[in-house]
């Protein structure tokens, strides 16, 4: 597939799933501003260099890929200028019952936290997340039910085990 035919495609899926990449952008930087940001900086990352993906079935994937890193560049610039300030500690009464699914996330490293999204978020198969993330699908899929137990461990602490998000879930 030619370098033309790659962007005309490329600026399809872009304007088609424009959705699930600002809501997997969102998922990572908890910030509307900074997710139209990342989804902007990824498509202009998708226009420029969609040329270098060989097969055309792989764009989808790839453009994922690219959401993913742009979202964590993000979160990296932020936690090196949030370091060079001293932000005093301030103090809350721990209530796993009133916490957001986005803090809830927040505990799992990064990866897990990507496959949870891509799965129950963005109702991806394991075999396209192993793609997104390039992996290997069992890995994909024993990342998941870690994930999921350290999840239920981190929520229940002892009590009721928690639901597993429903797929199509908005954040």
């Amino acid at each position: 597939m030619d370098a033309k035919a790659n962007t005309a495609e490329a600026e399809r899926i872009l304007t088609t799933e424009y959705e699930k990449f600002y809501r997997l952008a969102y998922s990572y930087v908890q910030n509307k501003e900074d997710a139209l940001d990342v989804v902007q900086e990824s498509a202009y990352k998708v226009i420029r260099d969609c040329g270098r993906v060989r097969q055309a079935k792989y764009l989808s994937t790839w453009i994922y890929r690219v959401v993913i890193n742009t979202s964590l560049d993000l979160l990296r610039r932020r936690s090196r200028e949030s370091a060079a300030e001293v932000l005093p500690e301030i103090p809350s009464e721990e209530c796993y019952g009133e916490m957001e699914l986005r803090q809830v996330l927040g505990c799992l490293d990064e990866k897990s936290r990507a496959v949870l999204i891509l799965r129950y978020f963005e109702d991806m198969k394991l075999e396209d997340i192993a793609g997104v993330l390039e992996e290997n699908t069992s890995t994909v899929k024993a990342r998941l039910y870690r994930s999921l137990k350290k999840l239920r461990a981190c929520l229940s602490d002892g009590s009721a085990p928690i639901s597993v998000p429903q797929k199509g879930v908005n954040l």
